[in-house]
This record gives C-alpha cells, sequence and structure tokens, in this order.
C-alpha cells in the first residue's frame, strides 16, 4: 500500500455534496482507504478569476494501485460526479489532482508527480499543512510553504469553512486512526 496525497475542489451546485461524494467513493473501493481528511477551506478561484469561489481540501488515502490505475479512478469518479471536460481551470463540480505518493517522482503527459504547481496554490498547501504538515514538496515542509503563502494572500482567499468541513465530516464513515 501507498500513502497518496490528494486534493478534492468544487465551485459549482452543491459543493460540498460533490466532495462528500467523491471521499465517499474513493473510500467505498477495496483498493483505496481514507486516511484522515482536512478541513474544507473557501478559497477564490485559481488562474480564472471570474467565476465562483471553491471548496477545497485534502485528504491522505492508501492504497494498492499504481500511480496511473489510480489517476484513472479519481477521473472516473470526476466523470461520474458529473464533471466535463470545460474550459482550464474554469468552474467545475468536482477536480480531483493527485499531489503526492510516498518515494514516487514521475513526468509524463498524462501524470506528473509530485504536481508540478501545489507548491504555488495556498487552495492546496493549506488543508494539506493541516493533515501533513511534515511532508517534504520542493525540498520544503508542506507547513513551511503555506505559511509562505499566506503572508501574500488575501483576508478572504483561503478560510476555514467550519459548516462545510462538520457536513463532510457527518457524510464519511469513521476514518482509520481518527
Amino acid at each position: 500500500m501507498a500513502e497518496v496525497a490528494i486534493s478534492l475542489g468544487s465551485n459549482m451546485g452543491d459543493r460540498a455534496a460533490y466532495l462528500v461524494a467523491a471521499l465517499q467513493m474513493i473510500d467505498a473501493r477495496p483498493d483505496c482507504s481514507l486516511v484522515s481528511v482536512s478541513s474544507v477551506y473557501r478559497t477564490q478561484p485559481w488562474g480564472k478569476t471570474d467565476q465562483g469561489e471553491f471548496l477545497n481540501l485534502c485528504a491522505i488515502i492508501d492504497t494498492g494501485l499504481a500511480p496511473v490505475a489510480l489517476l484513472d479512478v479519481v477521473k472516473g469518479i470526476e466523470r461520474t460526479l458529473g464533471r466535463t471536460d470545460g474550459e482550464r481551470w474554469g468552474p467545475r463540480e468536482i477536480d480531483i489532482d493527485l499531489l503526492v505518493i510516498a518515494d514516487v517522482t514521475r513526468e509524463s503527459e498524462t501524470l506528473t508527480l509530485p504536481h508540478p504547481r501545489m507548491a504555488e496554490r495556498l487552495f492546496v498547501l493549506a488543508p494539506l499543512a493541516e493533515i501533513a504538515p511534515g511532508l517534504v514538496v520542493a525540498g520544503l515542509r508542506v507547513d513551511a510553504l503555506a505559511a509562505a503563502l499566506k503572508t501574500k494572500a488575501g483576508a478572504g482567499d483561503c478560510t476555514i469553512d467550519a459548516e462545510a468541513s462538520a457536513r463532510i465530516r457527518s457524510g464519511l464513515s469513521p476514518i482509520r486512526g481518527s
């Protein structure tokens, strides 16, 4: 089994429902299990800014799947939940990214690990620092990277949404180890 950090986000429809459904679908698989899930963060759009705010979170999962097979699984979950190909960084029902797979470095057309832009994105680093502060990316700990980005962020750029966090947690089975 490999430990994998993933990021999930949604800015269309019932955003919390999409997030909990995606987590439930991952955890329901016999080859994947949720280890930990961060709080939910309300975040401003990144890349394409003329759209609604996102709800984002990170999770750690254990899986026996190879990296590309896991990518196929999460992209299948996105399609099942209604995601269609749209404009890059545009609005979406659900977005699931593989961030880091323990001891895996990979660069291909289909998958690059660690995620090539995660160190630039507070909406990834803030929730990831909550559940894996000592994880090292780009030679630095995730908590240090998040702290550095927070100093540059605006007041409402990335804030915990307690209501959505409670809703996500209530929709999940107890997580192993918590």
